[in-house]
């Protein structure tokens, strides 16, 4: 929503919207970090649901998700910057505006890049390929969990 809403202010040169769109985005690259942190501590409960297919999805998952939360992060610090700074420096509200945008459109990607594998830990529906290799060095969760469980 809030990618859509950028754009639609930066097409008007609407600054009250650019901020409010400023700041959806914000709130949903922040709100990355719940989610992260939640899946983290869902891991377990989702391994003993899943099949082995499944099993290898979550690891992908998984691993998408550490390499790429920050990602999230960075828009939300970026979207900061586009409410804030054009305070003192209003030449650069538009470039950060379109800045942000652009990046926000690239964390749509990655968002689907990670709940892609997301998506078929549980859905066989949607196993149209092999899981990935297992990448067991990017990612460490699973190795926290295989110290844990008897």
């Amino acid at each position: 929503m809030g990618f859509m809403a950028l754009l639609g202010a930066l097409i008007w040169r609407n600054r009250g919207a650019r901020i409010a769109a400023l700041v959806l985005i914000f709130l949903g690259g922040i709100s990355a970090w719940p989610v992260y942190q939640y899946g983290e501590a869902a891991y377990d409960r989702v391994k003993a649901m899943a099949d082995t297919v499944g099993d290898e999805w979550l690891d992908e998952h998984m691993a998408r998700g550490e390499k790429l939360i920050y990602a999230f992060y960075a828009l939300a610090a970026l979207a900061a910057a586009g409410m804030v700074l054009p305070v003192k420096w209003p030449r650069i509200s538009v470039p950060l505006g379109i800045a942000t945008l652009a990046f926000a459109a690239a964390n749509l990607g990655i968002g689907g890049y990670i709940a892609y594998a997301g998506g078929h830990i549980r859905h066989k529906e949607f196993r149209f390929e092999p899981p990935p290799p297992p990448r067991a060095e990017e990612h460490h969760h699973a190795e926290e969990h295989r110290e844990h469980t008897p």
